[in-house]
């Protein structure tokens, strides 16, 4: 007989969109990853990472057992290791740190929006150290905390229909999600969906990406100056009365200083930062104010900026002269399931666990205060203080879910903090990577075919059934690693639960059902209420939604939107200019590599095997570069290769090029991480955010020229 094929409804993780899936199996094989069509937030959608899942599930390459170094860091000698040995090894060292120096001396670092954030916050707080690593501050959270301290929650973009109404204008703004598949769990396919309904689009990008080809109207910004396009907007819609006038009136608190503060701001003063004229500004804004109800996608070009907090500030203020926060079809504040414990700590601030960090320890991270709005350690100032000492120095540190050689910048003094001055490194992973190979101990992380699990860290509108088909070696999920940790650092406290699987059942102990019985509906819904203001007002100190925020004056910050421009750019720094002519943008989505993941998937990297830089067509051919051409992308920190890719698209003097590249198939010790780590081109030069501590990765300036060309040609 054959082996019985079954199909096993999941949600797939392969990016941040968790989409709904249909797991085809022959036996105990995962053969196939379809899209679900019967899905209320994906509808069959699919992207190419998420069909790729079975070639990661099964690649010769995975990490599927703990290995310990055997050798000298870097020199790829290892020992198998049981779960035992590494767990108790990690303990004791943990544990001996902490007695003799602080817990403050050991540091938890994680990369991007992982369902292990729900614990991997919550056991550095146990644990009892502040300094928690992560991106954070050019990923994201610039937007959650604009949105917190002005209206008391994210607003997410409504495209479902719950509230029987489509969005009648889009604005897609520095987000390609329609390209990558997925942002912030908002499927791709279900944007393209609405941006066909809809009767008008504005795209707010330097790129010609595919909904800016067809938009009512494309404001190809200067990359940077996404804040000063923002007041220019809002200053149309004051000073032209377009705003909504009972939202305004009885909903919001400080529009008579805003009216103020904005006079300056005019399309006029915002054409020569933007280089948008100021007719498309006023059209754009006319066009937003007047359809309604309107929508706002925002992606994280805007928190990779020298004033991401104040832009999203400005984001948000446009939402709201407009009366498009909670309505059907608008920007709405989700309602979560009945019944479900809220594991996002987005959502819930006492899911990270900050109740159990010891008053004493507050005030011993490493960055502290230096940023008021940081939630997390800024890696830039992180990384130095390993290496110098200043103003001491981390003894130990577990990454998970990272690869900060590829994923943050100052890559070479990354390395160096991880091969010559960390005592102790952990890293969980997929694969041996660059990061891993200069680890004490690997851990095998499982993937999420491999894995049982309750999603909402970001869909906030309802939960979804993960469900484990499959186990390669020895790997585990990493909150089952971490609830095995706390154990025996006795952290029962801020980890009751006997097992992950109690913890799953805790989270569903008020909906009536066992996870298996959950698994098997596979989606709970929240039932969606629209203008939930008008009763409860918003959770910030006024009960309004704030233009001139109570909460940004208190901290010390401006209490109305500012625009600041760029440290490193032809406006602020003419000299460097004119021997780094080129606007460097970095980070545009791909949608085949989730960051630095994926560069081992054969049909993926058939997709994309070499790192491009895109050039436009005419600057190309004043450097002598065709297409295909190999080309050095020089900065005053560094240089890299990668390929030009002509591209029209774009501005002469801007160039685009890739993020996280590294060459897994050349093997260690370094994977081929220096050649095209676009991260190596950025220093100190363009300055941090002084409010967020966000790097400009967007907005940096370079020059190009083909390889074989020499460095002063």
């Amino acid at each position: 007989m054959g082996k019985v094929k079954r199909i096993v409804r999941s949600a797939c993780r392969m990016c941040h969109g968790v989409c709904q899936v249909l797991v085809h199996m022959e036996g105990e094989r995962v053969v196939r990853i379809t899209g679900d069509p019967e899905s209320p937030i994906s509808r069959g959608y699919l992207c190419p990472k998420g069909a790729a899942s079975p070639e990661l599930l099964y690649h010769p390459d995975r990490l599927i057992y703990p290995l310990r170094r055997a050798g000298k860091r870097g020199e790829n000698k290892w020992k198998r290791i049981s779960w035992e040995e590494a767990l108790d090894e990690i303990a004791h060292r943990f544990a001996a740190i902490k007695a003799e120096s602080g817990s403050e001396y050991v540091a938890i670092c994680q990369g991007t929006g992982r369902p292990l954030i729900e614990f991997t916050v919550r056991f550095a707080n146990a644990f009892g150290t502040p300094n928690f690593v992560s991106v954070g501050h050019v990923c994201y959270l610039p937007r959650v905390a604009a949105s917190k301290i002005t209206m008391g929650q994210l607003p997410v973009t409504d495209v479902y229909g719950f509230g029987g109404k489509d969005p009648e204008c889009m604005v897609i703004w520095g987000c390609n999600i329609t390209h990558s598949g997925s942002a912030d769990g908002m499927c791709g396919g279900m944007i393209e969906r609405a941006l066909k309904r809809a009767g008008k689009v504005i795209v707010v990008d330097p790129r010609r990406t595919k909904p800016a080809t067809d938009a009512t109207h494309w404001l190809q910004i200067r990359p940077g100056t996404d804040g000063a396009l923002a007041l220019a907007l809002i200053h149309v819609i004051i000073t032209e009365g377009l705003i909504d006038q009972d939202f305004v009136h009885h909903y919001t608190v400080g529009y008579e200083q805003l009216a103020e503060h904005i006079k300056p701001f005019t399309p006029e003063w915002a054409a020569p930062i933007t280089r948008i004229p100021p007719e498309e500004i006023r059209a754009a804004a006319r066009t937003y104010a007047a359809l309604s109800p309107a929508c706002m996608l925002w992606g994280s070009a805007t928190d990779a900026s020298a004033s991401n907090y104040q832009t999203a500030r400005s984001l948000l203020i446009l939402r709201a002269l407009t009366g498009n926060i909670d309505c059907p079809g608008g920007d709405v504040l989700w309602v979560p399931p009945k019944g479900v414990q809220q594991k996002s700590i987005f959502m819930s601030y006492e899911q990270d666990g900050a109740q159990f960090l010891p008053p004493d320890k507050i005030g011993r991270a490493v960055t502290l205060g230096k940023y008021p709005l940081e939630r997390s350690i800024h890696p830039p100032t992180f990384w130095k203080s390993v290496v110098t000492g200043d103003p001491y120095r981390v003894r130990a540190m577990w990454i998970a879910a990272c690869n900060p050689l590829l994923s943050q910048t100052h890559p070479l003094v990354i390395e160096k903090a991880l091969r010559d001055h960390l005592e102790f490194t952990v890293v969980s992973e997929f694969f041996m990577t660059p990061t891993a190979a200069l680890a004490d101990i690997v851990l095998p992380s499982a993937m999420w075919l491999e894995t049982d699990d309750v999603v909402n860290l970001h869909k906030i509108w309802c939960v979804l059934a993960r469900k484990k088909v499959a186990q390669i070696g020895e790997v585990r999920d990493d909150r089952e690693v971490i609830l095995a940790l706390a154990k025996r650092l006795g952290l029962e406290a801020a980890f009751p639960w006997e097992d992950y699987r109690a913890y799953l059942e805790w989270v569903l102990r008020d909906s009536g059902m066992t996870f298996d019985e959950f698994s098997d509906r596979g989606i709970l819904q929240g039932e969606m209420r629209y203008y939930k203001y008008k009763v409860n007002g918003f959770d910030t100190p006024s009960g309004k939604f704030e233009f001139y925020s109570s909460i940004s004056e208190a901290l010390g910050l401006s209490p109305l939107p500012q625009y600041r421009e760029p440290a490193l750019s032809p406006l602020s720094s003419p000299q460097a200019a004119e021997q780094y002519p080129l606007i460097l943008t970095t980070g545009a989505r791909s949608r085949v590599f989730f960051v630095s993941e994926g560069r081992q998937i054969d049909s993926l990297r058939k997709a994309n095997p070499d790192p491009i830089v895109e050039v436009h067509p005419a600057t190309a051919q004043s450097l002598g570069i065709a297409e295909g051409d190999w080309v050095w992308i020089e900065t005053m920190e560094n240089r890299i290769k990668m390929r030009a890719k002509l591209f029209d698209g774009i501005a002469p003097d801007v160039v685009s090029a890739q993020h996280a590249w590294w060459f897994p198939e050349e093997g260690p010790p370094e994977y081929g991480w220096k050649r095209s780590n676009v991260n190596l081109l950025f220093g100190d030069t363009a300055g941090y955010d002084f409010e967020t501590g966000s790097e400009c990765l967007r907005s940096s300036l370079c020059k190009i020229y083909k390889v074989e060309m020499t460095m002063n040609s």
